[in-house]
C-alpha cells in the first residue's frame, strides 16, 4: 500500500536508479581494482628478477622460492636485448588457463575481464604480459594463481556495494524526507483545504490560504483559492435567487388570483352603456389577460425542475394532427388566414415522453400561428418530421414576420427572449429544456422576413 503513494512510489525509484548509478560506477572501479593488482604483481617479479640479476643467478633455491612468493608468482620471463630468459621459476601446479596482455588493454576489455574475474574457480592458472617498470627490459611475462586475486577482488566488490548501499539509503531518506516536505505535504494541505471547503463552502475560513514554496504548488494553491472564492459566490448567488424566486412564486399566485377577480370585474364593465368604458374595457382586459399570462408563466417557471421524461413508443402524426386541431379551434376567426400542413410519416414513432413533446410543438405551432395572426395576413406553418442517421429531425416552418432582433439574440434566456409585447420568452426556455432532457436539442435554424424555421433534434435511444 506504501508504494502506491507518491511518497512511496518516488522512494522506489529513487532507490533503484541511485543503484543503477552505483552498478555503473561499480564496474569501472573493480576493473581498475583489478589492473591495478595485476600490475603491482608484475612490478613484484621484476623486482624479484631484479634482485636475482644483481647477485648474477648466485641465490639458493630457498632464497629464489622466497622471492617468487613474495612476489605472488610462480615464474618470471624478462626480455632483453631480443633474448628471451626464464630469470625465475617454480612448479606451476596446472597449466595457463588465459593469458592477458596489459599493454593493450581497453577500457571495455577491463571490465569484461574483471567481471570475469570475480567468478574464476580455484586453482587457476594465468599468465600476464606487460612492460617493465623503468624501461628495465622489453617484455616481462609472469605466470600465478588467479585464487588471491578473485578474493581481494571479492573483498574490495563487498566494501564497494556496502558504501553504494549505505549511499543509496542515504541519498534515498534525504530525498524522501525533501518530497515529504516540498510536494507531499502542500499536495495533503490543498487536499484536507478541498474536503474541509466542502463541507462547509460558505465558510471564507474553509478557504486555502496559499503559502507553498515550489512555485508549481503555489500556482495550484492560488487557482484552487480563486475558485472556491468564484464558487462561494456563485453559491451565495444562487441562494439568493433560490429565496427571490419563491417570494416571485408567491407573490405572482396571489397577483394572479387578484387579476382574475379583476378580470372578471372587468368583464362587466365591458357591459357598460358608457361608450368611453365600453371602448377602454378592451384594453383593460387585454392588460389584465397578459398579466395573468405572465404570473402562470412565472409559476411554471419557477418550478425546481421538470420530471425526468418517461419514455414510451408512440406514433408521431397522430399527435401532430391532434394539435393541428385544437390550434384551428384556439385561434378562431383568425386562425382562417393561417394554413397548416403536415409532412409527417404515418409509420414514423418515437420513444420518448408524449406529454412532454407535446409541449414542445405547442408552444412552437402557438408561437408561429399568433405572430402571423398578428400581421393580419394570410400565412403557412408546416411541421415535417424524417429520420436519420443521428436521428428523428422534426421541423416547424412559418411564413410569418420573423423575430426581432433581440429575441433572436436572447431567444433562450429567459424574461429576455419574448418575441411579443408582453411576452416572457419562458415557453422557448421551458422547450430546450425539456429537449435536452431527452438528449436532444432545439435549435433556431433562420429568422428573418420570409419566416422563421425551429428544428427539434431527437437523438435514437441508447
Amino acid at each position: 500500500m506504501f508504494f502506491r503513494t507518491l511518497s512511496g512510489r518516488f522512494l522506489l525509484l529513487t532507490l533503484l536508479f541511485v543503484l543503477l548509478a552505483e552498478v555503473l560506477i561499480f564496474v569501472p572501479y573493480v576493473a581498475r581494482f583489478r589492473e591495478d593488482y595485476l600490475l603491482t604483481r608484475v612490478e613484484r617479479a621484476q623486482i624479484a628478477s631484479l634482485a636475482l640479476l644483481a647477485s648474477d643467478g648466485q641465490i639458493s633455491d630457498k632464497l629464489a622460492e622466497e622471492l617468487l612468493n613474495t612476489a605472488g608468482v610462480y615464474n618470471v620471463v624478462l626480455r632483453r636485448d631480443a633474448v628471451r630468459e626464464l630469470v625465475l621459476s617454480s612448479p606451476v601446479p596446472g597449466p595457463v588457463t588465459a593469458t592477458y596482455d596489459l599493454r593493450e588493454s581497453s577500457i571495455w576489455g577491463l571490465m569484461r575481464d574483471g567481471m570475469a574475474g570475480l567468478f574464476t574457480p580455484d586453482g587457476t592458472v594465468i599468465r600476464l604480459i606487460g612492460d617493465p617498470v623503468q624501461e628495465a627490459g622489453l617484455l616481462i611475462e609472469v605466470t600465478m594463481n588467479a585464487d588471491p586475486l578473485r578474493e581481494s577482488m571479492r573483498e574490495y566488490a563487498l566494501r564497494i556495494l556496502f558504501l553504494s548501499l549505505i549511499i543509496t539509503l542515504a541519498t534515498a531518506a534525504l530525498l524522501f524526507l525533501s518530497v515529504q516536505r516540498l510536494i507531499v505535504a502542500p499536495i495533503k494541505r490543498v487536499v484536507a483545504s478541498m474536503a474541509t471547503y466542502a463541507k462547509a463552502p460558505e465558510d471564507a475560513r474553509s478557504q486555502i490560504v496559499p503559502d507553498a514554496e515550489v512555485l508549481e504548488l503555489r500556482e495550484a494553491e492560488e487557482a484552487l483559492l480563486h475558485l472556491q472564492e468564484d464558487l462561494t459566490q456563485a453559491l451565495r448567488q444562487k441562494e439568493r435567487l433560490a429565496q427571490l424566486g419563491g417570494a416571485v412564486a408567491r407573490i405572482s399566485h396571489d397577483l394572479r388570483n387578484i387579476l382574475s377577480t379583476a378580470s372578471l370585474l372587468a368583464d362587466r364593465i365591458e357591459t357598460s352603456n358608457d361608450p368611453a368604458v365600453a371602448r377602454a374595457a378592451p384594453k383593460l382586459l387585454n392588460s389584465l389577460n397578459r398579466a395573468i399570462n405572465l404570473c402562470e408563466s412565472t409559476l411554471a417557471f419557477g418550478k425546481a425542475e421538470e420530471p425526468p421524461p418517461r419514455l414510451a413508443q408512440f406514433p408521431l402524426r397522430p399527435m401532430v394532427e391532434d394539435l393541428i386541431d385544437a390550434e384551428r379551434m384556439a385561434g378562431g376567426e383568425a386562425s382562417c388566414q393561417v394554413e397548416f400542413l403536415l409532412d409527417v410519416p404515418a409509420t414514423l414513432s418515437l420513444r420518448a415522453d408524449a406529454e412532454q413533446i407535446l409541449r414542445v410543438l405547442t408552444n412552437l405551432v402557438r408561437n408561429a400561428r399568433q405572430a402571423i395572426e398578428a400581421t393580419g395576413k394570410p400565412g403557412s406553418i408546416e411541421v415535417t418530421a424524417r429520420e436519420g442517421d443521428e436521428g428523428t429531425m422534426i421541423r416547424v416552418i412559418d411564413t410569418g414576420p420573423g423575430l426581432p432582433a433581440r429575441a433572436r439574440d436572447n431567444l433562450f434566456a429567459a424574461f429576455q427572449g419574448g418575441a411579443r409585447k408582453g411576452g416572457t420568452g419562458l415557453g422557448l426556455v421551458i422547450a430546450a429544456e425539456l429537449v435536452r432532457g431527452h438528449g436532444g436539442r432545439l435549435e433556431l435554424v433562420r429568422s428573418d422576413a420570409e419566416g422563421t424555421e425551429f428544428r427539434l433534434c431527437l437523438p435514437f435511444e441508447g
